[in-house]
């Protein structure tokens, strides 16, 4: 609950997938107060939720002058985007930091030495996070339930359910733990587990972890091997992580955080004995402050001018990052069309005539293109008879033609899956509703050439109307630096391209201004 109120005061909060922590301070460091709240994960959450637990915290603490915010699930621009907007609406005009919270759980621990460090989460969820003196990060993790989370309290519980139900198809006895995780469900039957299974949450799954702990320690050999197993892959990913980021006889230190380590000792300290078998000169410690000391870290450095106030992203494979983008001009296309200025009051026969009337220029504009098209056309045919594929890259309606397209070249053409390509900014889901933001980060773009693995002898083309959406600017630059043949294809014939922003081919027909005035 508040216990001070300072008109100088600095806000924390880390907000993670069981519960939200908010600290604040003086300027100096003296804690004013703290308070808990619902759960934080981003990817959780709907933007009501996440506005009602800003309003929340808002009402609890008293108005600061920097906050800090280390939030799970945040893990590009976009995210950033839509947590600042929601937090503006409570906080207007405050300086603001951003992280993901394995961030902020390093910076709450940090000993102020000069070496790579790293964190280990095991809560109810997992994740490891480390960082190098110079600023490189590695992250091992983070991917969920469903994919991830390894040697968390989920999957610990999780793999309690299996193993048990496996001894018993193979042994026809039903264990101890068995008997545990029963008792501690008020169920009935091994077979009462399906429909419960079916329903249970993460928390309640996770929560069966603690059963598992109480059966080691009674040397239950079930429990024994999935600790034994959890512990290793902890380890394992600490290591791991170190050693993307500093060499392997350097020294460095973990820190071990969450629920599972400050609840089970003897655990977090077997994983600690096998980190060091593994690096010798890693020191490992456990969480001594709560993340929420790492955001305030944050909200301090919100107040620094010389610190740029943008997130700290999840950290991912290494990939080109986000490019310059041509000074903004308007595109024919995003101009007024005067012969659509009335399209409101004109009549519905005369709005078809204008529309067909328009419609007919198209071609003319598409044939002082052909020399281009041809060009883009040869280029391709060659790459695709050398095991060359094709790529579209777009946002919004381009992008959801450029994947239309490659949806229709294995039936009709009989090609493979994977020589023709659509990607789509904002994923699968932006195919049949807007996903405000996506095109925006460059950082996307190129982060999904990345993962399609585009290399040279493939061919991508970007396809934006006005020839400036900053994913497919990512997309097509990412591109070049693999090696591969790039082609923009906009219809803004104006477009002046910045000394970053090179390609190998434009195609832009001139179709003049859309009748319908508004987004290309």
């Amino acid at each position: 609950m508040q216990t001070d109120s300072n008109d100088q005061s600095l806000l924390g909060i880390e907000a993670g997938g069981t519960r939200t922590v908010a600290l604040w301070t003086t300027r100096e460091g003296r804690l004013l107060g703290r308070a808990e709240f619902g759960p934080g994960n981003l990817r959780l959450l709907s933007d009501a939720q996440l506005s009602q637990l800003f309003q929340s915290v808002g009402t609890v603490c008293p108005a600061p002058v920097a906050i800090g915010l280390g939030m799970a699930g945040l893990r590009d621009e976009p995210d950033a985007q839509r947590i600042r907007s929601l937090m503006g609406v409570v906080w207007p005009d405050v300086p603001l930091r951003l992280a993901h919270d394995l961030e902020t759980g390093l910076r709450a621990d940090s000993t102020g030495k000069k070496i790579a460090r790293a964190v280990v989460v095991s809560g109810t969820g997992s994740c490891c996070f480390g960082k190098a003196l110079e600023g490189r990060s590695a992250k091992l993790g983070g991917w969920g339930h469903i994919l991830g989370d390894k040697g968390s309290g989920y999957e610990i519980g999780l793999r309690a359910l299996k193993a048990v139900v496996y001894y018993f198809d193979r042994d026809g006895e039903w264990s101890q733990l068995g008997q545990s995780i029963l008792r501690e469900l008020l169920l009935n039957r091994p077979e009462d587990l399906i429909p419960w299974v079916q329903i249970a949450t993460k928390d309640q799954v996770a929560a069966l972890s603690r059963l598992v702990f109480e059966a080691a320690s009674y040397r239950d050999s079930i429990a024994r091997d999935i600790l034994e197993g959890a512990a290793s892959t902890l380890a394992k990913d600490a290591v791991a992580c170190l050693n993307r980021i500093t060499k392997r006889n350097e020294n460095a230190e973990v820190t071990l955080r969450g629920s599972i380590f400050s609840k089970q000792p003897k655990f977090a300290d077997k994983v600690g004995r096998i980190i060091r078998t593994r690096r010798p000169h890693t020191r490992v410690t456990r969480e001594q402050r709560e993340g929420a000391w790492g955001a305030l870290d944050l909200a301090r450095s919100a107040l620094d001018p010389e610190i740029i106030t943008k997130p700290c992203p999840a950290p991912r494979q290494s990939t080109s990052g986000p490019r310059a983008i041509t000074p903004f001009a308007l595109s024919l296309t995003e101009e007024r069309n005067p012969r659509s200025e009335n399209l409101a009051r004109s009549s519905i026969e005369s709005n078809i005539e204008l529309f067909l009337s328009e419609e007919s220029a198209v071609p003319k504009a598409i044939e002082a293109e052909k020399e281009n098209i041809a060009r883009v056309i040869r280029l391709t045919t060659r790459s695709l008879k050398k095991g060359g594929r094709l790529f579209y890259f777009g946002a919004g309606s381009s992008g959801r033609l450029g994947v239309l397209d490659a949806s229709e070249c294995p039936p009709t053409f009989r090609t493979a899956p994977d020589q023709v390509q659509g990607v789509i900014a904002g994923g699968y889901e932006a195919l049949w509703k807007a996903k405000e933001g996506a095109e925006d980060d460059a950082s996307a773009g190129a982060e999904a050439v990345h993962y399609r693995d585009v290399r040279r002898g493939d061919v991508v083309i970007g396809i934006a109307a006005s020839g400036r959406t900053p994913f497919v600017w990512g997309a097509l630059t990412a591109s070049k630096e693999r090696g591969a043949k790039t082609v923009l294809l906009c219809f803004n014939p104006g477009l002046r391209l910045s000394p970053q922003q090179k390609v190998d081919l434009i195609i832009a027909p001139a179709v003049g201004p859309e009748i319908l005035t508004g987004s290309t």
